[in-house]
């Protein structure tokens, strides 16, 4: 019950536009405990058949039978109890959460609520910034509104974030909004390569013209978003930015989006900071997505095996992605168990070989070493990680066809990991080669 009235306290807050920034963090700490309690819930509904792929690992490592069985007793118990207090502690922190939420509800409603289309859960978690609902509000505040001390001088806003994280897609997801384009004549993306003065004053002028036809009601505001790849030397941005107040229209705003936590401090507000999502959450959007309108409680053995994959995500949204077409391709327990078996043996080696997860190399966009689900004696060498958008050509190959089945292309080629459903609606591309795993290892072990 408790559960029941926290999502429909969190859903009444996202169907309205709330510009309050402690009613937005407020909504996004009761959402936070709302996934730990669907997790924590599940994990206890399964926790039987968790124990079931346990029997089926420690048997897999040619343990005996009554030392299996010894085992099982000893963790079925101690199991059950920890989840049982977690269960108890999360019940009770979401209780007074909601307790404390009943003036906010109250006030909620003095805020104007947004159009939206009648949409099936895992419909709209596969359309929607997941995990980052916030910090898209704070984004869109900052846009809409002006700051007390906005009428001196030009806004500029951080937004910093590891990589993959969702920076360029939060800010392309908020720049769709029809809000945000309806109050700025244009909206620009730059690289830091490009904000120069010559560029800058060549946006200013046309605004400026477009600003003279009389029928004009956005005022000539320009909204510029600056892409760093590192860090910008502070006297270089002051220069620039002094060169954007002449060029830019009063009302026009900045948008400076860069995987160092530096950029803060060239801000004229807060910066706005993404982090990967929680495992909790991770699991309540591994979850809907994956049995998407199927009841996940028909299924209680293929619910266990995803929760265990999801963990073994890290909170890797990019991850999650990729795998969960695969999984909804092939909705069967055992071709959900072979998946969960080679991630067990394939992260184990990839942290002893390399010493960190496969999923913190990727996201570093680092050279990776994957092994094939087909064949764990060859192994994917990703080289080179991209986005490509929706008008470029697509490569023919997929790769999850390449990790996970058949597919074994020569020489390197390029591969398609997943298409994004939300804006930018970007292509991820990886390119690598496949080679021989005992092969490479020697030449490693050589150099």
């Amino acid at each position: 019950m408790a559960l029941i009235r926290a999502q429909v306290i969190i859903d009444e807050a996202t169907g309205r536009h709330i510009t309050n920034q402690a009613m937005l963090q407020q909504v996004d700490m009761i959402r936070d405990a709302m996934y730990q309690g669907c997790y924590i819930l599940d994990a206890f509904r399964y926790l039987y058949h968790d124990e079931e792929n346990t029997k089926d690992q420690v048997v897999s490592n040619s343990f005996s039978l009554s030392k299996v069985n010894s085992l099982k007793g000893i963790y079925s118990s101690n199991k059950k109890t920890r989840i049982l207090e977690q269960l108890q502690d999360t019940l009770d922190n979401l209780n007074c959460m909601i307790l404390d939420m009943k003036e906010l509800v109250v006030f909620m409603t003095s805020y104007s609520r947004l159009y939206r289309q009648p949409y099936s859960m895992h419909l709209l978690l596969g359309n929607c910034m997941f995990g980052h609902q916030m910090e898209a509000e704070l984004v869109l505040n900052f846009l809409l509104h002006a700051q007390p001390n906005g009428a001196e001088e030009l806004e500029v806003l951080p937004l910093v974030g590891p990589g993959k994280v969702g920076k360029s897609t939060l800010v392309a997801h908020v720049c769709n909004d029809e809000r945000v384009r309806d109050h700025f004549l244009e909206i620009v993306f730059m690289s830091d390569h490009d904000f120069k003065d010559e560029k800058l004053t060549y946006l200013g002028e046309r605004c400026v013209k477009k600003h003279q036809k009389p029928m004009l009601k956005k005022d000539g505001r320009l909204l510029v978003v600056v892409e760093m790849a590192g860090d910008m030397n502070e006297d270089e941005w002051k220069r620039q930015y002094a060169a954007s107040k002449r060029c830019m229209t009063k009302g026009s705003k900045i948008i400076i989006t860069s995987r160092s936590d530096k950029i803060t401090k060239l801000g004229t507000t807060r910066a706005v900071t993404l982090k990967y999502m929680s495992h909790e959450a991770c699991w309540y959007f591994f979850k809907t997505l994956t049995f998407g309108s199927t009841d996940p409680m028909m299924h209680p053995r293929m619910i266990c095996l995803a929760m265990e994959i999801s963990r073994m995500l890290k909170g890797s949204l990019f991850s999650a992605v990729a795998i969960i077409c695969l999984l909804r391709d092939n909705f069967n327990t055992h071709f959900w168990c072979k998946v969960v078996t080679f991630f067990r043996w394939f992260i184990k080696w990839h942290v002893s070989e390399f010493g960190e997860h496969p999923s913190v190399v990727l996201n570093q966009n680092k050279p990776a070493h994957l092994w094939r689900m087909a064949r764990t004696s060859e192994e994917i060498v990703v080289y080179h990680q991209y986005e490509g958008s929706s008008q470029e050509e697509l490569p023919t190959i997929a790769f999850p066809s390449v990790l996970y089945g058949s597919v074994k292309p020569s020489g390197r080629f390029e591969a398609l990991v997943w298409r994004s459903q939300i804006p930018p609606y970007y292509n991820y591309i990886y390119t690598c080669e496949i080679r021989d795993l005992k092969t490479n290892a020697a030449k490693r072990k050589r150099s």
